[in-house]
């Protein structure tokens, strides 16, 4: 694929995550209306697109509670700020091993798995314009954990997402779970053009070197949407090479913490940050209903 600028760009913001960073910085929203707040501010700041994750109010700890996603959803909706809803459907595959002489009995504590129908539940209930899916099971940095994808449940998820009227965005972590991507959409479970989320330097995933991300790139289908991010201090430069290399672009407190050294980030802040590296490259950043007449999608209107 030849090396080609994207001149139209869409933000998305990561919102809070599900990692360990509730206690790392106070701008790292937990509680529905937080997470709805922070939401909404980073629109205002420019997102077109707001991917969320919801928490457990009190301790900050990852959850995937239907009320939480509800009020979430019913809070942006409801706000005077347009913007592109994107829930995550990654909770709910999580193994974690004993230890490597005794891998079984499971680890409790860090296992949540279940089935396909549990894990789509909240976007049955929210309709969400996109919500992610990730394409395939991968170690990650803990040392006896594993996120579960089989293709057997990425199947059925994607059955369910597409029946819906839900748009995946496909979270490849590495050079296999876009391959894997490529078939699900040859095999008629997602719709193409699909749209993919290359998501760069979590351990132990794809490296966030240049090299690694553009055999990604070149490995994007022609007629697909991509948006690309790395973590922490590489956030901003991964805007910069996503645009150079014909993408999108993804920021938000899930991915990062800092603005620059010493000073914690709000969402807001990395989304203006984003936003003025995309112009300054010559390139515009759309809003929401360009990106939903660009990725096909249907906007959802407030509950009741």
């Amino acid at each position: 694929m030849p090396l080609t600028m994207n001149r139209e760009v869409f933000i998305t913001c990561a919102v809070t995550g599900s990692g360990g960073t509730q206690d790392r910085s106070p701008h790292v929203p937990r509680s529905p209306r937080e997470i709805a707040e922070s939401a909404i501010d980073a629109a205002r700041a420019g997102a077109a697109v707001v991917h969320c994750h919801v928490r457990d109010p009190e301790t900050g700890v990852p959850s995937r509670r239907l009320d939480y996603y509800r009020e979430v959803t019913d809070r942006i909706r409801e706000s005077e700020v347009d913007v592109v809803l994107n829930l995550t459907a990654g909770m709910g595959g999580d193994i974690t091993f004993g230890s490597p002489e005794r891998p079984l009995p499971l680890n409790e504590a860090g296992t949540d798995l279940i089935g396909a129908a549990e894990r789509v539940e909240h976007i049955k209930q929210c309709l969400p314009e996109i919500c992610t899916l990730d394409c395939g099971t991968m170690n990650f940095a803990e040392a006896d954990y594993v996120m579960t994808n089989t293709p057997g449940m990425l199947q059925a998820m994607g059955r369910m997402m597409t029946a819906l009227g839900v748009k995946p965005e496909i979270e490849a972590f590495d050079t296999g779970h876009l391959w894997y991507a490529k078939q699900l959409v040859k095999d008629g479970v997602l719709d193409a053009p699909a749209l993919v989320q290359l998501c760069m330097g979590v351990p132990w995933g794809a490296p966030d070197d240049l090299n690694t991300f553009m055999a990604m790139v070149n490995n994007v289908p022609e007629d697909w949407n991509f948006s690309a991010f790395s973590l922490g201090r590489n956030q901003m430069g991964y805007v910069a090479a996503s645009v150079l290399a014909g993408g999108h672009v993804r920021v938000g407190l899930e991915d990062n913490l800092w603005l620059e050294k010493g000073v914690l980030a709000t969402n807001a802040q990395l989304v203006e940050r984003a936003a003025g590296i995309v112009e300054r490259m010559g390139a515009r950043v759309i809003g929401p209903q360009e990106v939903r007449e660009k990725l096909g999608l249907v906007k959802r209107a407030p509950a009741g």
